[in-house]
């Protein structure tokens, strides 16, 4: 249940960065360009309506969304691998090198979090976890912001520990799961949702483009002309 729960969090995450971003983009655009247009009223409301916040969020969100998606792409098997050599050794061979592999991409996604962490802790979130909870500060530094939205960096930079983490947990969720079926995520590159029961020519037509029965080609090619 907890495992479900996260991984529709995870989803539901990635889905509303990037369709927020995407919205957010779209806006910006469409006003940058009716602003231009010299009509009356319309333009005044549009030259005080400012999005100059607009590529710094989405830029932010963007790293959020690659974060959590190279975890999602772990999860599903949609990192792209070269395993032509490995999958030409016996089975037993095959999977040590496959166990050594995700287990060395679960170390280094947890060294990556670790470092992670540290930079946001030294970045300022020391100083503002002491200070939500009335602690003395002393000369902790507060730590940068953003130069358009004027947030902590150290928020922004979260994305790093979290997603990495993230990362790591799914790297070694996959290794359970090789040693206990044998079974790697596959995800088929050229599958469409929704599209699993929909044929894409009526039965018995297969073939149909090669008859050149449809008029579209001359007659001598079927063997029709002369008669």
């Amino acid at each position: 249940m907890m495992m479900r729960a996260l991984d529709h969090l995870e989803e539901w995450l990635i889905t509303f960065l990037m369709g927020t971003a995407t919205v957010i983009i779209f806006a910006a655009v469409v006003h940058r360009y009716l602003s231009g247009w010299a009509i009356p009223v319309l333009q005044d409301w549009l030259l005080g309506l400012s999005f100059s916040w607009a590529q710094e969020l989405c830029i932010i969100m963007f790293v959020w969304m690659a974060k959590f998606g190279a975890a999602y792409g772990v999860r599903t098997g949609i990192h792209v691998g070269v395993d032509v050599l490995i999958n030409r050794l016996n089975d037993n061979t095959r999977a040590r090198f496959i166990i050594f592999g995700l287990l060395a991409g679960a170390l280094f996604t947890g060294i990556v979090g670790t470092l992670g962490a540290t930079f946001v802790w030294e970045n300022g979130a020391h100083y503002s976890i002491f200070k939500f909870f009335g602690m003395n500060t002393g000369d902790i530094p507060e730590g940068p912001t953003t130069p358009d939205l004027e947030w902590p960096t150290w928020i922004v930079y979260c994305a790093v520990p979290f997603g990495s983490y993230l990362m790591c947990f799914r790297f070694l969720q996959v290794t359970a799961g090789f040693m206990r079926n044998g079974e790697l995520p596959h995800h088929d590159h050229g599958h469409v949702d929704g599209m699993d029961d929909v044929p894409l020519v009526a039965p018995g037509n297969e073939d149909k483009i090669f008859r050149m029965d449809d008029e579209l080609h001359p007659r001598e090619a079927n063997g029709e002309n002369g008669k």
